[in-house]
């Protein structure tokens, strides 16, 4: 008795719907890295989740903010913010340590350019897809503490409204288009996020 070797219905369209899933993740892949490409984040981790550590974390945030953004302004692009950043990662972690010691607090502080996978998040005035990026991060102690999330580069997180947030974006050289998609004047920008949320949690999957 012989069998049909011609594929059935069903079978045509997975593998139809296989193939337009895995050029629309290179898509999303390409747009993902040409954003993560433009920014250069921040990365601030408490000693811990008690509520004194989880404070202190915010204050630190702060300062190094105020320390970073002088250094970085008028840079190009992500990579010369990062290598201007570089050569004073000792004098951000004495700052650190120096708020820190003046909270009462006898911690390490340690700060380093890495690059790291972060989480969809939203910020006022803006959100970022998730995905890797390069990032300034400060580990405080033992780093056991939840962390918080900025941009370091553009400065969108010293923006105070959403117009200053574009016009930092744009200066920061960003496109109009990418712009667009993180303060959510993009109308796709909602879809486009989980799109690649779900992109990255099956990329992880296969991998693992």
């Amino acid at each position: 008795m012989r069998h049909s070797t011609r594929a059935r219905p069903w079978e045509i369209a997975l593998a139809v719907g296989l193939v337009l899933a895995v050029t629309a993740g290179q898509l999303l892949d390409r747009e993902a890295a040409a954003l993560s490409g433009r920014v250069l984040r921040l990365h601030v981790v408490a000693h811990t989740d008690d509520p004194a550590d989880q404070a202190v974390k915010l204050k630190v945030r702060d300062r190094v903010l105020a320390c970073a953004a002088p250094l970085v302004t008028g840079a190009a692009d992500p990579a010369e913010a990062a290598a201007r950043l570089r050569g004073h990662l000792p004098a951000l972690e004495a700052e650190a340590r120096a708020v820190l010691r003046a909270e009462g607090f006898d911690l390490p502080a340690r700060a380093e350019l890495t690059e790291m996978f972060f989480p969809t998040k939203t910020y006022p005035g803006f959100a970022l897809p998730a995905g890797s990026y390069d990032a300034l991060r400060i580990t405080l102690g033992d780093g056991g503490g939840q962390n918080w999330w900025c941009v370091v580069f553009p400065p969108l997180c010293l923006a105070a409204s959403g117009e200053t947030v574009t016009q930092a974006a744009l200066t920061g050289g960003l496109t109009p288009a990418q712009t667009d998609l993180i303060t959510g004047r993009d109308e796709s920008c909602v879809f486009k996020f989980k799109c690649l949320e779900w992109w990255a949690a099956c990329r992880a999957f296969f991998s693992d």
